[in-house]
């Protein structure tokens, strides 16, 4: 079947007003639809990023749908900023509620860094209650110094939604030169954040790791060892401590952050590697065998 099909754009209202961008990737007409999913992206980015990433999981039968989180993309709100410390877990709800409402399929959730710490974050917190959930270099926990950690108890003390330059270098995301390039001139990329949101993701992956042990749903962790933009020490942490039967880890060796956008081979396995792992949940589903894996 053919996948070169265009999202189907529109935007959802939050309660507070805010109309979240988002994008629905549907099968054709007469395709057999194997499950839905969620993607969430991460710090300073949008999900047009994610285009190849959802054509595969159009190939497996998986509908997709992304939103560009306000403050990012063509989401509205001041950029790198949230209203109140919830409102990303908020609105990760009311959009995920709204897509795979009325869907017997199997519901699955996909987070990139600090996409993952939110998709974790709800999952793990009571928001969202996936079938499987997948995190892609989570930023469960960042590297930071004493003096940056004081910097940031100061601003969200004083000036918590006063937006500063997030640090975060173009040059970590892939080793691919061309996908760092793309990623600097695209215009609706950003480089800043507020304290209220660092403040967030500084504190919703050990919030995620201290509720692991209670996880009840399959989840998928992909990670790489040169990360250089979050600490993949909180994934693996996070990893330990989920129960056994429902971890899987892959960790890619001198991979980049974006483990989705590394030179062509390695992107091919890495989306080789979850595509087979969403065929297998769907297959253990569509047998019965249910694994612990709660409604979603």
């Amino acid at each position: 079947m053919s996948h070169e099909i265009a999202p189907r754009e529109h935007t959802l209202a939050m309660p507070d007003g805010v109309a979240l961008h988002v994008e629905d990737w549907l099968l054709a007409p007469g395709s057999a639809r194997r499950g839905c999913l969620l993607l969430v992206h991460g710090l300073g980015e949008h999900v047009g990023r994610y285009r190849h990433v959802i054509r595969a999981l159009l190939a497996l039968g998986i509908e997709v749908r992304g939103l560009d989180q306000r403050g990012f993309g063509r989401s509205p709100g001041p950029r790198g900023a949230i209203p109140r410390d919830d409102a990303l877990l908020d609105d990760l709800k009311l959009v995920y509620d709204e897509w795979c409402a009325n869907r017997a399929e199997r519901s699955f959730l996909l987070g990139h860094s600090m996409g993952g710490a939110v998709a974790a974050r709800a999952a793990t917190g009571g928001w969202i209650r996936p079938r499987a959930l997948v995190l892609s270099s989570p930023a469960l926990a960042t590297r930071r110094s004493r003096l940056q950690d004081l910097a940031l108890r100061i601003g969200r003390r004083l000036s918590p939604d006063r937006a500063v330059p997030s640090g975060l270098k173009a040059d970590f995301v892939s080793r691919d030169a061309a996908v760092v390039a793309a990623y600097r001139s695209d215009p609706l990329n950003h480089g800043l954040i507020t304290p209220r949101l660092a403040g967030f993701i500084v504190e919703a992956g050990p919030q995620a790791i201290a509720a692991a042990p209670e996880v009840a749903f399959p989840v998928l962790l992909l990670l790489a060892t040169h990360d250089r933009l979050v600490d993949i020490a909180g994934a693996r942490q996070f990893h330990d401590r989920l129960p056994p039967r429902l971890r899987t880890l892959q960790v890619y060796e001198g991979f980049y952050h974006e483990v989705f956008n590394e030179p062509d081979e390695d992107q091919a396995r890495v989306l080789d590697d979850l595509k087979a792992w969403l065929n297998r949940m769907i297959d253990e589903a569509s047998g019965g065998m249910h694994g612990g894996v709660g409604p979603g």
